[in-house]
């Protein structure tokens, strides 16, 4: 794609169908949509005459109805919440012609010998609605890995509960556990669903800043958010956007909190098998916290089968219940299929994740290499497939700002993370890669960054 046409004369949805933008506008579009802040307003209404033609040879016949302009309409939970950061940039990569190593979804297949079982299973005729909860295959296969990861035994039936990806078992954990009111302290920068989710259900935010280069949690800092009104503390590791692992001294600094002020956790865990330099520690397994616990995990990012949309929640049956409530009206039921096709892949050998590991390893280090190269300041990963660097050597006054740069001179998509804090200030310095990408894709943008980029 020629980028400096597509930036003279492209379009933009409005109102009334697609609009001109030229290249100032554009750029105002842009940093206005990554800020939030709807970069269109809504037309005035065209006059009748303008708008409607009796002429039978221009609309064979028809008479359209006049244009109407509609404000959008959208609860006030979720007024501050547009389009997610990921939609976003997705589509400007299309558009642009640029890499994408934003968004965290691998532009390679998932193994064979899973995407074999769902179709076995859709040829064996498991094609109707699975059991609420998830079908038993499944849920046996979820508490199986579980106590091989973790070494907790629990009971498929009563404390495993599956759903359509993580993100949904992140809703109904909070929809089915938190109330209006309730308080629940989160670590910025935090994925994007956290917080529209919280919001959904009427609780108060309260967020914790992980700062580079190491992103510790600050202990006291912590330990004074917690108040009489929080509910529960929720945590990601590894985690997302970062790439950092929370050490044993973290968690068991946080499960201390929750037990001395009845707090529940919740854990996102959908990374636990792309931990490189650590053990991966499940908070469950911390003594004293699987009755407070709802560890939420799911199939996509560990088999590179992002689109099936398989995720779980494991709770004691106290917590499980409202989890399954959230759930039953939020989904009812996960792809009966695919949940054949995830037991298959949860029984897979240990040398299926060992294999993952090594590939991944070596990703990280192609990109890591190569972003060092072209002057960015690197920030370690320890998990995920991202990795968090500052761009301030270039030059530019904030994360969207650079990250736009990125897209329109140097074609390659990243995240800008301020969107993930509450406070935006937090990361504007930051910007996310990701590199669960194929080698010759990673090699191309890094070449384009090591050619374009230049310090200033």
């Amino acid at each position: 794609m020629n980028l400096a046409a597509s930036l003279s004369t492209t379009t933009a949805p409005g109102p009334h169908g697609l609009m001109p933008l030229n290249r100032f506008s554009l750029r105002r579009s842009l940093y206005a949509s990554l800020r939030k802040i709807s970069p269109l307003t809504p037309m005035a209404s065209a006059p009748a005459s303008a708008a409607v033609s009796t002429t039978a040879g221009n609309n064979n016949g028809v008479v359209p109805k006049p244009a109407e302009a509609h404000p959008v309409q959208v609860a006030k939970r979720l007024e501050k919440f547009k389009t997610t950061i990921f939609t976003q940039m997705s589509m400007l990569a299309i558009k642009h012609g640029a890499i994408n190593l934003g968004q965290g979804f691998p532009n390679f297949d998932g193994p064979d010998f899973v995407k074999e079982a769902a179709i076995k299973a859709i040829n064996a005729g498991k094609n109707q609605y699975a059991r609420g909860y998830g079908v038993p295959e499944l849920n046996s296969a979820v508490a199986e890995r579980f106590l091989k990861d973790s070494g907790l035994q629990v009971d498929p039936d009563k404390e495993v509960t599956v759903t359509s990806g993580c993100t949904e078992a992140i809703a109904a954990t909070i929809l089915g556990l938190i109330n209006p009111g309730d308080e629940v302290i989160l670590f910025a920068p935090f994925y994007d669903s956290y917080e529209a989710t919280l919001s959904m259900a009427g609780a108060n935010v309260k967020a914790i800043t992980l700062r580079p280069p190491d992103f510790a949690v600050p202990l006291e800092e912590l330990k004074a958010a917690v108040s009489k009104n929080t509910r529960a503390i929720m945590i990601n590791t590894p985690h997302n956007p970062t790439g950092k692992m929370f050490t044993r001294e973290e968690l068991e600094f946080i499960a201390t909190l929750c037990k001395e002020n009845d707090v529940l956790l919740f854990s996102d865990e959908v990374y636990d098998k792309l931990a490189f330099e650590a053990d991966h520690i499940s908070m469950a397994s911390i003594p004293g916290m699987y009755e407070r616990t709802v560890t939420m995990n799911s199939l996509g990012k560990t088999f590179s089968l992002t689109g099936w949309k398989i995720g779980w929640a494991i709770a004691p049956p106290h917590l499980t219940w409202g989890v399954r409530q959230a759930h039953s009206f939020l989904t009812f039921a996960t792809s009966t299929p695919m949940q054949s096709a995830a037991a298959a892949a949860l029984r897979a050998p240990d040398s299926y994740f060992e294999e993952l590991k090594r590939d991944y390893s070596a990703k990280k280090a192609l990109l890591v290499d190569g972003l060092k190269d072209a002057g960015f300041i690197v920030y370690p990963s320890s998990g995920t497939y991202f990795v968090m660097v500052d761009h301030t050597p270039f030059g530019f006054d904030s994360d969207i700002e650079f990250c736009e740069y990125l897209i329109r001179e140097v074609g390659v998509v990243a995240i800008p993370p301020s969107v993930f804090y509450l406070n935006p200030e937090d990361g504007k310095n930051l910007v996310r890669f990701t590199f669960c990408k194929d080698d010759d894709t990673l090699r191309a943008a890094v070449e384009r960054m090591k050619t374009k980029l230049r310090k200033k």
